[in-house]
């Protein structure tokens, strides 16, 4: 099971349907991993084609299987209008290592309507020590360092 951290790179989105037909739309993306969801900047005025160029963090233990990217309408006084969405799945990802800004297909009710460029590296988290007896224990012999580990190497149950 992969454990560490997603870095997501919401680069932008490009040939969205706009909302608004009054003013040119104001798209933010939620970014949801499992329980974990996190907010973009809004791109005002950006309408159809927002940048964003924001990275995003999430913790990875035990099965997750996709990162669902909504884009959204900064509506002011109504309810956000939901553009469309994208599930990105991270078997790849956790695969791979990295995957570089790649467009991936929102959709709304199952029709195509625009791409979000996303890039994404997953970060394992260390299994070995985190970094115990780097630069403030030298000198000392490794022996201490080895029983200390954790300490669970020398524990009686």
């Amino acid at each position: 099971m992969p454990r560490g951290k997603i870095q997501v790179l919401l680069v932008s989105a490009k040939g969205l349907h706009d909302t608004d037909f009054l003013n040119k739309m104001d798209p933010y993306v939620t970014l949801t991993c499992r329980t974990q969801e996190q907010k973009s900047n809004v791109a005002s005025g950006q309408g159809s084609s927002p940048e964003w160029n924001e990275t995003f963090e999430f913790s990875v233990t035990g099965e997750v299987e996709e990162l669902v990217i909504r884009i959204k309408d900064s509506d002011v006084g109504s309810e956000d209008d939901v553009v469309g969405e994208a599930k990105i799945p991270l078997e790849p990802l956790f695969l791979a290592g990295s995957i570089p800004p790649t467009p991936y297909n929102v959709v709304i009710n199952d029709e195509f309507c625009g791409e979000v460029k996303v890039g994404l590296d997953f970060i394992p988290e260390e299994t070995h020590e985190h970094g115990h007896g780097y630069g403030h224990e030298h000198g000392h012999g490794h022996h201490e360092e080895a029983r200390n580990f954790g300490g669970w190497k020398e524990s009686s149950y």
